[in-house]
């Protein structure tokens, strides 16, 4: 699904490039779910975008699912976002004055898909994380792990086949973020890839496999030999 090759990311600052990932190998496979590790400056953010092809490396190849990426042009990338990548962040990135069923609908203008199927697909979308009762409340009626909820069914409109979370229960209490894993591991089940940058081993730890990223470069191993500790 996902193969990166001696990728390498630097950032131009006045003259001088800033190396932030170095000789980045790795591959994901189909319905994989993965969880990358790693202290805050470490790189794990950077190699996410570039995963979700919102960032492009400064050297290697990345292929998505047999897709030469780096050869694409700027609207083949966000076809492909659209149709193969939902997106998962931490503070949700909900529209304020919009009800959620308006936040899931979105993209899916960005798809061409007939106006007329919008709503049932994001009726759809929200009864499937749970939120059947909720669909006409704003952002600010939600709870937090609510409103993670309506970012997931957001992430998913497009029947994506890979998910891609940055910290989704970093703005959560515990009993929220427990019922956000769940409902992951729930997608994962059905067969959607999850890749999932997180601070903490427990959320890691419902991950079928952990990379830890220390300075740019990966550092792998199984979860019990205790690396992404």
């Amino acid at each position: 699904m996902i193969e990166l090759t001696h990728i390498d990311k630097s950032y131009q600052v006045d003259t001088e490039p800033i190396p932030i990932l170095h000789d980045i190998s790795l591959t994901v496979k189909d319905n994989e779910y993965l969880s990358i590790m790693g202290p805050s400056g470490s790189g794990k953010s950077t190699l996410m975008n570039i995963i979700g092809c919102l960032d492009t490396p400064t050297n290697g190849e990345y292929k998505l699912d047999g897709i030469d990426i780096l050869s694409q042009s700027e609207n083949n990338l966000a076809e492909i976002r659209a149709k193969k990548i939902g997106f998962v962040f931490q503070n949700f990135e909900l529209l304020k004055a919009q009800s959620a069923l308006s936040n899931v609908m979105l993209p899916l203008s960005y798809t061409h898909v007939p106006r007329g199927e919008r709503k049932a697909l994001a009726e759809e979308a929200l009864e499937r994380v749970g939120l059947k009762d909720r669909m006409n409340h704003l952002p600010t009626q939600l709870s937090g792990g609510q409103k993670q909820r309506v970012a997931i069914a957001r992430a998913i409109i497009n029947k994506p086949s890979i998910l891609l979370a940055d910290e989704p229960t970093g703005a959560l209490d515990q009993k929220s973020g427990h019922e956000i894993m769940k409902l992951f591991s729930e997608l994962h089940d059905s067969g959607i890839t999850i890749v999932m940058i997180t601070h903490d081993s427990n959320v890691a730890s419902n991950a079928d496999r952990i990379i830890r990223i220390v300075d740019g470069r990966i550092h792998e191993g199984k979860k019990e030999d205790g690396l992404y500790v």
